[in-house]
């Protein structure tokens, strides 16, 4: 059984695939610590991220939105003051709330210190990022294209980001408060720019290595963007061991992600409180990593090796060794995670608590889960502006912003159907192609297939389209200004509107309790 009131450990990298982790099949990389916590809890095996790119994906499994709930669907519309958010429920119904390290891409200003008790560096990095200039990027233009940088040097006194959240967040377990908390660990690998030291760079062999899922072979039929990404960033010709070096430098830097989780789960251990812990493992969305010849990520990208998301929970009393096909959305983490804090949420969201699919995997959860992502053309001035290397990325999005156009992919267990604003509709059977590369929209043999999912999508945007607020506000709000062309009183001042609006509901309550109701 579930505890009261558990502790929350939440671990969550960035750029982070399913299919990269041993947990989730895959069977190169090494994950043994996300293994172990698998084993000890439940793995999701179609969970699906709501926006493929980090805010508006952080935005949306922080509040159990949509992104156009809201309108969190940019880089910069982060999450404020006054809206809800996960942490700040948490924090507000007695948690104390800790976030080691500075991710900046979640909450605007003010929103922070409403949701967190503690915050940043406990052990200060020695670097920041890495060098964006091409002069300074190993192998040149070819290789910055493809975000890599390959081995870092050896320096036992380099602390990246990464290493001091994680050696802040083993400090902290040191002596972690008696009251109920949160630890909120966000990472930002193996996010890109591709690069590890060793011995992770070294740990996987690139001839052993699969090639990446080729590009469809109707390129006429898949979205605009993917064409265009491979032409402007000059990657169409990207070799099958150039690919193979990529994907070991990223496996490299899972794995030393992997080695920190285990850091982290040690340090729970040794703290005495992993029994009353839930660590919560996932990713605020995936990366290409060759896939359909691209690298990274795109702001209207739908494809499962970027949506698909490799969510773990354990400890705390959950049960032990089982896994969950049911369809999954990121929102559910707002209920669920309430519901074992005894919390009730003071607002409308639309998730939906996995508990009952915990205690029974078989049971029912969700038909669909939805992914958005993109812009209205007209939004193009909001559109992201970067540096190199990310410059041709953002160049590509001003020059042609019906690339980034609006749009929703909605799935079963069997099919995605995924509709843009400015291109045609796509159908892709998952059963049979997994990577989603046959589309199959139009052709009457899916003609059901394709209206079901259609009436989906409208029902699912009617139903989700905004939030009315639980508090209400009060109708004839007194207003202290005056009243228009207004004349002085008895005592020369002019009448103000709420004396006014006053003076009129008394008449109206006076006549109300006068008059003499007829036979």
């Amino acid at each position: 059984m579930p505890l009261e009131r558990p502790n929350f450990l939440f671990f969550i990298p960035d750029q982070l695939r399913a299919d990269a982790l041993g947990a989730f099949g895959n069977e190169h990389v090494r994950t043994p610590h996300l293994d172990e916590l698998a084993a000890r809890g439940t793995r999701f095996e179609n969970a699906y991220v709501q926006h493929p790119v980090c805010s508006p994906s952080r935005a949306s499994f922080l509040t159990g939105w949509y992104p156009h709930t809201s309108g969190h669907r940019t880089l910069t519309n982060l999450l404020k003051p006054w809206e809800p958010n996960l942490l700040r429920i948490l924090k507000d119904s007695g948690y104390h709330v800790a976030w080691p390290g500075m991710r900046g891409d979640t909450f605007a200003p003010g929103a922070t210190e409403l949701s967190v008790d503690e915050y940043g560096f406990g052990v200060t990095p020695t670097t920041l990022g890495s060098p964006s200039g091409l002069t300074t990027w190993p192998g040149g233009e070819r290789w910055a294209r493809l975000y890599y940088r390959g081995r870092l040097p050896d320096d036992a006194d380099r602390v990246d980001a990464d290493e001091a959240t994680i050696r802040t967040a083993e400090r902290w377990l040191r002596e972690p408060p008696s009251e109920p908390w949160v630890l909120f660990v966000p990472l930002i690998a193996p996010h890109c720019p591709f690069e590890v030291e060793e011995p992770w760079f070294s740990m996987y062999d690139r001839d052993a290595l699969p090639v990446p899922v080729p590009p469809a072979d109707d390129p006429a039929r898949e979205p605009a963007f993917m064409r265009a990404v491979r032409e402007r960033f000059g990657i169409a010709g990207t070799t099958a061991a150039m690919w193979r070096e990529v994907i070991a430098t990223y496996y490299g830097m899972i794995s030393r992600m992997d080695a920190q989780l285990g850091r982290v789960t040690r340090a729970l251990r040794d703290s005495g409180a992993a029994d009353d812990t839930v660590t919560l493992f996932f990713a605020d969305h995936g990366e290409y990593l060759g896939d359909f010849g691209l690298i990274e990520k795109w702001p209207s990208a739908l494809h499962p090796c970027v949506t698909r998301d490799p969510l773990v929970l354990a400890g705390g009393g959950l049960p032990a060794g089982q896994w969950v096909d049911a369809m999954v959305e990121l929102v559910d983490i707002v209920p669920t995670v309430l519901e074992l804090a005894g919390v009730q949420a003071p607002h409308r969201h639309f998730g939906r608590s996995l508990l009952p699919v915990l205690r029974d995997p078989a049971s029912a959860h969700r038909e669909y889960a939805f992914s958005e992502g993109g812009f209205a053309e007209d939004e193009e001035p909001q559109l992201e502006s970067a540096g190199f290397p990310y410059d041709l990325k953002a160049a590509l999005q001003h020059e042609q912003p019906r690339l980034v156009g609006r749009a929703v992919a909605v799935r079963d267990r069997e099919w995605t159907f995924v509709w843009r604003l400015y291109e045609p509709p796509e159908l892709y059977r998952r059963s049979s192609d997994p990577h989603e590369r046959v589309n199959l929209a139009g052709q009457p043999a899916h003609a059901e297939v394709e209206r079901r999912m259609e009436r989906a999508l409208l029902s699912w945007l009617m139903e989700t389209a905004d939030v009315t607020p639980a508090a209400e506000d009060p109708r004839y709000a007194s207003v202290d200004l005056p009243v228009p062309a207004g004349r002085p009183g008895p005592d020369g001042t002019v009448e103000r509107a709420s004396q006014q609006l006053a003076r009129a509901f008394a008449n109206w309550r006076r006549a109300q309790e006068e008059r003499v109701e007829e036979p």
